[in-house]
C-alpha cells in the first residue's frame, strides 16, 4: 500500500493564468497598433536623413516585442502550487542510490573553507548513508584541495552523526553556527548543549587546520596534471557515513577539457564504476545543502509514478545567503523563477547548472538502444572502457560491494583511464551522451537536448529553500558573470541548435519560445543602444520619432510603456518583492544589455569566424571586505573593467546632455516642440533611473566610484558622439 497514493501533487494558479493571457490580448493588439504607426511613418519621410532613424528605431521595436513574444509562452500555464509527500516514500532499505557531484576550479577565487562546507552538507544529507555517495571534482588539481578535503572527512565523522543525532536541518557547519539558528527538538537539553559546544569547537579545529593548510601551500590551479582518483572514507565494515571520493581528471594543454561539462562527464564514468547510483545531484562549490530534506523531496517526484518513466529531472531554485535588502544587482534573479512556474505548465524548466537531482539514464541516453545492440557501436557512444559498459547494464547497482576494493589496482587503472583527457575523443560523449559540450552554458543547452529528446523536469521551490549559495556583490563580477552566460547562449542562438529552428520538431512550440526567449536575450543590446542614441540625437536635431500628444497613437505608446511597466511592477509584488526591485531590475537590465549582452554577441562572431578561442573564467567568489560594505549599505562598486564602465558611462553622458540641450530649445520655442515633448521623456528616464552613475562619476570621492580615466574618456567619446548630431 506504501505505493497506492502519489508522492506529489501540482496545481494551476488559475488567477494568474487569467492576468497573464489577458495581458498578452490587450498588449500585443497595442503592439501590432505601435508596429503599424512605425511603418506607415516610414511613408511620409521624404529624405534619408530623417526616414534613417524611424527605421532604426522600427528595429529596435521589432526586437523588443520579438523578444516579448517569446516570454509570454512561460506565462501562459503558470504551474506555482507543487506539493510533496516524503512520508509515503518506500522504506529506507528500498530507496535509490544518489550521487552527489560538486565541483570546484580554482582555489584562488572559490575559497576552500567554502568548498569544505559544501561537501560536508552534502555528507549529511537526511538519507540513508549507504545509498549516498560524494564526488569532489577539482578541476584545478590543487593540493590545497586534496589536503582539505581529507581534514573535511575527519569533521564529518563528528558532525554527521550530531546532525542525525539532534535532527538538525541546516547542514552546513559553518551556517548553522554563524546563524545562531537552534533547530534541533532537543534544544535545552544538556546533553545537546555539550554536545554542541564539542562540536563547534571540532569546527574551529577544522577551519583553523584548513587555513593552515591554504597558507602553506600553493593555490596554483594546474592546467597539466595526471588523473587522481582517491576514495577518502574506505572502510572494511558496514558505512556509517557517505562514501567521499575526490577526483582530478587529467589535463593537458593539447586537449581541450570542455569546462565544467567535460568535469561533470567524468565524475559520470567515475561514479559509475564505484557506487553508479541512478539519480545525481550536481552542486556548485558555492552552494551548500541548507535543508537535509532535499534528496527525498526530489526522490517524491523520481519515484511518483505519474512522472517516473518521463522526469530527467528536478530543478531546485537558486537562492542565496548574501543578499543585502537594497539587491541592487539584483542578485536574486527574481525574473527567472515565475518563468520556472510557467515552465512547470509545459515540459518543465531549464537546467540551470546547479541544486538539481537528475537521473543518470537520462544523461547516458540509453533508451535509444535495443538489447540485441552490438559492442562496436556502444563503444562509439561511451569509450573503450568495457567495466564501464558493464556498469550501464547493471541496473544502477554499485561496482563494488566493498570498500577495500575501491584499491584494487585493476579498478584504479580503470579509473584513471575513465579520467583521461581524450578518453572522449572520437565518442559520442558531450554530443549525445553525458553533459554537452557546444556551449558554455553546458547546463542549458544540456537540458535544452533532454526535453527534445523527450524528457520533462521539474521545477520545486519548497517553503524553506534546499540549498544556499553566493551571489556577485560587485558590478565588475556580475558583469563578467553575465558576459560568461549569454556568450554561452549566443553559441546556441548563432548555431544550428537555434530553438525556433531545432526546437519546435522535437518539442512543443511554447517550449522553443521559453528557450528562445533567453537564446536570443542578447538581441536586446541592439534595441538597447538604438533607443539610448538615436532618439537623443534626433532631439539634437529636431527629428521627431513619436506622435505629438494630440495624435491618437500618441494613446497607444503611452499605454504600451504603462502596460509593460505596471506588468512588471505586479510580477514584482506578486513574488514577494517591494517595489525597489523594480528600478534595481531595470537598472542591471539595461547595463547587462549595453555591456555583456554587446561583447557575448561580438565574441561569438568572432568565434565563428576563427578569430577568438571559447574560453571560460570562474566567477571569483572571494569575498572583499569594502566591496562587501558598500554592497550592505546599498552603493554600488564601480571598480568594474573599463570596457564596461565606459560605455555605460558614455551613453550616461549623452543622454544627460541631449536632454538638458533638448529640453533647453523646448523652454526657447524651437520648432515642434510639442513633438519634441515626448522625445524628451527618454533621456529624462535613462538619466533617473541611472542617477548612481552620475554620483560615481561626480559627488562620490570613496574606492568605489568611477575612476577618473573612465569619467574623462566617456566624457570625450560623448562629445564625439554629440558633435554628430550637429553634423550631420
Amino acid at each position: 500500500m506504501e505505493n497506492s497514493l502519489s508522492l506529489s501533487e501540482c496545481h494551476v494558479k488559475k488567477k494568474n493564468l487569467i492576468i497573464n493571457r489577458f495581458h498578452f490580448f490587450i498588449h500585443g493588439i497595442s503592439l501590432i497598433a505601435l508596429l503599424h504607426y512605425r511603418i506607415t511613418s516610414l511613408t511620409t519621410t521624404t529624405t534619408t536623413t530623417t526616414r534613417a532613424p524611424h527605421v532604426l528605431i522600427l528595429i529596435s521595436e521589432l526586437i523588443l516585442s520579438f523578444i516579448w513574444l517569446l516570454g509570454q509562452a512561460s506565462y501562459w500555464r503558470p504551474v506555482v502550487t507543487r506539493t510533496v509527500y516524503p512520508g509515503r516514500l518506500p522504506r529506507d532499505e528500498k530507496l535509490p542510490g544518489i550521487d552527489v557531484f560538486v565541483c570546484t576550479a580554482d582555489p584562488s577565487k572559490e575559497p576552500v573553507l567554502q568548498v569544505m562546507n559544501t561537501v560536508i552538507s552534502a555528507l549529511a544529507l537526511d538519507y540513508p548513508p549507504d545509498k549516498l555517495h560524494v564526488y569532489l571534482s577539482d578541476d584545478g588539481g590543487s593540493h590545497v584541495t586534496f589536503r582539505a578535503v581529507k581534514r573535511a572527512w575527519i569533521f564529518s565523522e563528528m558532525w554527521v552523526p550530531f546532525c542525525r543525532k539532534y535532527r538538525v536541518d541546516n547542514p552546513c557547519p559553518e551556517a548553522y553556527f554563524s546563524s545562531g539558528e537552534e533547530e534541533s527538538a532537543a534544544f535545552g537539553s544538556s546533553e545537546f548543549l555539550v554536545d554542541k559546544n564539542n562540536i563547534e569547537k571540532k569546527y574551529e579545529e577544522f577551519k583553523n587546520s584548513v587555513a593552515k593548510i591554504v597558507g602553506e601551500t600553493s593555490s596554483y590551479m594546474s592546467r597539466d596534471h595526471p588523473s587522481l582518483v582517491e576514495v577518502i572514507s574506505d572502510s572494511n565494515g558496514e558505512r556509517k557515513l557517505p562514501l567521499l571520493v575526490y577526483v582530478a581528471r587529467e589535463k593537458r594543454p593539447s586537449h581541450p577539457h570542455n569546462f565544467k561539462a567535460g568535469a561533470i562527464n567524468v565524475l559520470l564514468r567515475i561514479s559509475g564504476m564505484i557506487s553508479n547510483s541512478p539519480y545525481i545531484l550536481v552542486l556548485d562549490c558555492d552552494f551548500y545543502c541548507n535543508d537535509t530534506s532535499s534528496a527525498r523531496q526530489a526522490m517524491c517526484f523520481h519515484l511518483d509514478s505519474n512522472l517516473s518513466e518521463k522526469i530527467a529531472f528536478v530543478q531546485f531554485p537558486q537562492t542565496f545567503h548574501n543578499i543585502s535588502d537594497t539587491d541592487i544587482y539584483d542578485g536574486k534573479l527574481r525574473y527567472i523563477w515565475p518563468k520556472f512556474e510557467g515552465l512547470n505548465g509545459l515540459r518543465g524548466p531549464f537546467l540551470s547548472g546547479t541544486c538539481f537531482y537528475i537521473k543518470r539514464e537520462a544523461l547516458y541516453g540509453t533508451r535509444k538502444f535495443h538489447d540485441d545492440v552490438d559492442l562496436h557501436r556502444v563503444k562509439k557512444y561511451f569509450g573503450s572502457s568495457d567495466e564501464f559498459i558493464k556498469s550501464i547494464y547493471r541496473n544502477y547497482k554499485p561496482s563494488n560491494s566493498n570498500d577495500k576494493k575501491f584499491l584494487d589496482n585493476s579498478l584504479q587503472k580503470e579509473l584513471h583511464l575513465l579520467a583521461s583527457c581524450s578518453y572522449d575523443n572520437d565518442t559520442k560523449w558531450g554530443k549525445e551522451v553525458g553533459f554537452r559540450y557546444f556551449a558554455v552554458v553546458e547546463d542549458y543547452f544540456t537540458g535544452f537536448n533532454l526535453h527534445c529528446e523527450g524528457w520533462i523536469s521539474v521545477y520545486y521551490e519548497p517553503s524553506r529553500p534546499c540549498f544556499l549559495g553566493a551571489s556577485p556583490i560587485s558590478l565588475g563580477e556580475l558583469l563578467v558573470q553575465h558576459t560568461r552566460w549569454n556568450v554561452g547562449l549566443s553559441q546556441v542562438a548563432l548555431s544550428r541548435f537555434s530553438p525556433m529552428i531545432y526546437g519546435p520538431m522535437r518539442m512543443s512550440v511554447f517550449q522553443s519560445m521559453c528557450y528562445a526567449e533567453v537564446a536570443y536575450s542578447p538581441l536586446y543590446f541592439l534595441a538597447l543602444y538604438i533607443l539610448a542614441l538615436v532618439p537623443q540625437l534626433c532631439l539634437l536635431q529636431g527629428i521627431s520619432l513619436y506622435p505629438e500628444v494630440s495624435n491618437p497613437y500618441f494613446l497607444v505608446f503611452l499605454f504600451v510603456v504603462l502596460s509593460s511597466q505596471v506588468r512588471h511592477v505586479q510580477d514584482v509584488l506578486s513574488t514577494g518583492h517591494k517595489i525597489q526591485a523594480w528600478s534595481n531590475e531595470h537598472r542591471i537590465w539595461m547595463m547587462k544589455s549595453l555591456t555583456c549582452y554587446l561583447y557575448a554577441t561580438l565574441d561569438v562572431i568572432m568565434e565563428n569566424f576563427g578569430l577568438k578561442n571559447n574560453s571560460f573564467v570562474p566567477t571569483n567568489k572571494v569575498v572583499d571586505e569594502d566591496q562587501a560594505k558598500r554592497y550592505r549599505m546599498g552603493v554600488y562598486d564601480f571598480q568594474a573593467p573599463a570596457m564596461f564602465m565606459v560605455p555605460l558611462c558614455t551613453l550616461y553622458v549623452v543622454n544627460v546632455a541631449s536632454f538638458v540641450v533638448g529640453i533647453g530649445t523646448l523652454i526657447f520655442g524651437g520648432e515642434n516642440s510639442n513633438e519634441m515633448a515626448v522625445q524628451a521623456c527618454i533621456p529624462l528616464f535613462v538619466a533617473v533611473l541611472n542617477f548612481p552613475l552620475l554620483e560615481g562619476m561626480v559627488s562620490r570621492k570613496d574606492k568605489g566610484r568611477v575612476s577618473s580615466f573612465v569619467s574623462l574618456i566617456s566624457v570625450l567619446i560623448a562629445a564625439v558622439v554629440l558633435s554628430f548630431a550637429f553634423l550631420v
